[in-house]
Parts: C-alpha cells; sequence; structure tokens
C-alpha cells in the first residue's frame, strides 16, 4: 500500500473525528498543491514552535502550516526545544525535508511579533516561557491561547507571528476553511493528511530504513503500536486484536513500534514474523528520554523513532490506540482506511472525551 508522503494520489477519507479533533465528513479527494502558498505575503510569517513528542509536534506544526495558508504568511517550523538534539538546533530538518521553509532563527530578532510575549524570545520555546511566566498554568488546557496567535484571524497585523499549541487545532479553523476555495469540499481528515504529504516528507535516510526491512517482500503487514512507558496502552487487548488478525490473515507479517522492552517481549513470545526496528527501549518500570545528551546518539534515535512512524504508515492494518497521536498520524500518513484500524480505546469513554474538547479549546 503506497503511504501518503510518497504518493500524492493517496485518499485519506478516513474519519479520525475525535482523534486529533478531525472532521468525519467525506469530502472531495483532490490535493492541496505542494507550494501550497500561493498569494502569500513574502514579508509577512508564521514560526511554528513545538512541545511534546513527535506525533503531537507534527500534527500541531501541520495546524500551523493550515493557518498560515489562511493568513496569508509564510510558515517556518521552528523544532529548536532541545528534543533529540542539543537546544537550539532544529529538529524538523534532520527529519524532514525543508527545502520549502526559511530558517526560523531569522526572524529571532523581530520587533513586530504576534503575541507581544513573544518579543525578544523568539529563539526561545513554549516550555521555557511556561516555566518563567505560567509556573503553575502546566496542566490548563487554554495556556496555549497566550502563546499563541488567535486562530481567529483576528490582530494579525505583526510582521512575525508564533503559532503553538500541544495538541493539533484544526478543528477550531472549521468555519475560516470553508470560506476559503483552497480547501473546499475537502474534510478536515484530508487537509491534515494533505498538508503531512506536502510538509513532512522523510530525509531518503529515513525511508530507506524501511525500505531496508521490509525488503521486496509481498505478504501483507499488520502495524502495531504500543506506547508502554509513561502513558500504557492496554497491551493485553491489543495482543487479544492482533492474534484474532493474525488468525485470519495467516500468511502476514507483523511489524511491531514501541518504546517499552516489556512491551517488546511479550509480542515477540507469542508470535512469529515480528519485524521491529533497532532502536532503545525502555526497561520495565521506566521511561525514555529524549533530551539531547541522554543518548548515545539521539538523532540516530529520532530518526528510527519516524521510521516506526513510516513503517506502520505502510502496513494494511494497524492496530492501536488512539489516545497516542504517534499512531493516529502514521495512519493518517498512510491513508489507512479505518475499517483496517483496529483503535484498543475506541470504547474508552474518558480517552474520547479528552480528545473532544481538546481539538475545540
Amino acid at each position: 500500500m503506497a503511504s501518503c508522503w510518497k504518493s500524492q494520489s493517496c485518499n485519506c477519507r478516513q474519519t479520525l473525528a475525535l482523534v486529533a479533533g478531525l472532521s468525519s465528513e467525506k469530502g472531495s479527494s483532490r490535493k492541496i498543491e505542494s507550494s501550497s502558498m500561493n498569494g502569500r505575503d513574502k514579508n509577512r510569517f508564521l514560526v511554528i514552535k513545538a512541545k511534546g513528542g513527535l506525533g503531537n509536534r507534527m500534527l500541531s506544526a501541520a495546524t500551523g502550516i493550515v493557518l498560515a495558508q489562511l493568513d496569508e504568511r509564510s510558515p517556518s517550523v521552528d523544532w529548536r526545544d532541545g528534543m533529540y538534539v542539543p537546544t537550539g538546533v532544529n529538529l524538523y530538518p534532520l527529519l524532514f525535508n525543508a527545502a520549502w521553509m526559511e530558517p526560523p532563527d531569522r526572524h529571532d530578532h523581530a520587533d513586530s511579533v504576534t503575541p507581544a510575549i513573544w518579543a525578544g524570545k523568539l529563539s526561545r520555546h513554549p516550555v521555557d516561557l511556561i516555566r518563567a511566566d505560567f509556573p503553575d498554568k502546566h496542566q490548563d488546557p487554554l495556556l496555549y491561547r497566550k502563546l499563541s496567535i488567535d486562530l481567529t484571524g483576528k490582530g494579525h497585523a505583526a510582521d512575525v507571528a508564533v503559532f503553538w499549541s500541544y495538541v493539533p487545532k484544526l478543528h477550531r479553523l472549521t468555519k475560516r476553511l470553508r470560506k476559503d476555495g483552497r480547501f473546499t469540499g475537502l474534510a478536515l481528515s484530508e487537509i491534515m493528511a494533505n498538508t503531512l504529504a506536502t510538509h513532512f516528507q522523510p530525509l531518503e535516510e529515513v525511508s530507506l530504513k524501511v525500505d531496508k526491512l521490509f525488503g521486496a517482500s509481498s505478504r501483507p503487514k499488520i502495524g502495531v503500536h504500543v506506547r508502554y512507558t509513561d502513558r500504557r496502552a492496554p497491551l493485553s487487548r491489543i495482543i487479544g486484536r492482533l492474534e484474532s488478525v493474525k488468525n485470519s490473515h495467516r500468511d502476514a507479517e507483523i511489524f511491531l513500534a514501541t518504546d517499552s522492552q516489556e512491551a517488546s517481549d511479550a509480542i515477540t513470545s507469542r508470535f512469529s514474523d515480528v519485524q521491529a526496528l533497532p532502536k532503545i527501549l525502555a526497561s520495565e518500570g521506566h521511561t525514555l528520554h529524549f533530551e539531547a545528551g541522554e543518548m548515545t546518539d539521539p538523532l540516530s534515535e529520532a530518526r528510527y523513532a519516524l521510521a516506526d512512524m513510516v513503517a506502520l504508515s505502510r502496513c494494511d492494518w494497524l492496530i492501536h490506540s488512539s489516545h497516542s497521536t504517534f499512531s493516529v498520524t502514521a495512519a493518517l500518513m498512510g491513508g489507512i482506511p479505518k475499517k483496517r484500524q483496529i483503535d484498543v480505546d475506541a470504547l474508552n469513554l474518558k480517552v474520547r472525551t479528552k480528545q473532544f474538547f481538546q481539538a475545540r479549546l
């Protein structure tokens, strides 16, 4: 199955409504042009900051890129916050093709900035400002509004604007998207998938890792994602669903993406034909830390994490928990149909309620 980042013809209409705040409505399969910046003001910019893991920052940044289109600004993804690589080094171009954007540090000394809290601080990141100015607001779901440009389109006169949210906010742009001809007839899920396809193309070094692992095999693949460190997916339920799919498709291979040695052992001890990319796994009772300096080769681990996502996106089925945006992003990248996704948290009212409100606040 061709993945969305590899094939511009992929039709990504699957409904991921409550997961990542995407609309369930059907729409045209028309793609947004890869440039997608026609008519922008080259003197107005949107710097897109980040906080959180790879899935969160990709979906959030994709929201920012769409917002830049609506505001006719040139976007620049700024992942210099110390995730995997040293603080001050932008992780984004070390994972994805960044030829389409200007480096964010070109705007570090801008004096016309919105929100004003970023004036003179554009080399810093949300976590820095939160620690300094809002130390008791880390869990406030509305805090991002103090650190991000107004999504309604009001008060955007500054030359440089900043967008940031821990979770994607595409749902809050619904009214503006419906009025913009570039997005006519597209569901929010399609807009997100298109943006991932055009602005999050993995470097060849990353995609080659997956090519090498999968080789020339034409056997169907069952992708399994298990987050089992700081946020534990229901492992027994995942194994049960994997057994069911495997029994129905005995010729299928299994691709496993996990952060936990315990989860890896639990699955490899029960199933044969399990493939996985080599990377550091957390031991039982511990969590992985991705700050620069805490791994021997953190950039390599970042690229293997992205390769995990790419590999999941190429699978024919995906067994996962939608509580993790990592696997949600993979599903969007690969255009994996909803009927081939097995979400073990699909009926988890707590998870669904949280996602519903996060998307709309």
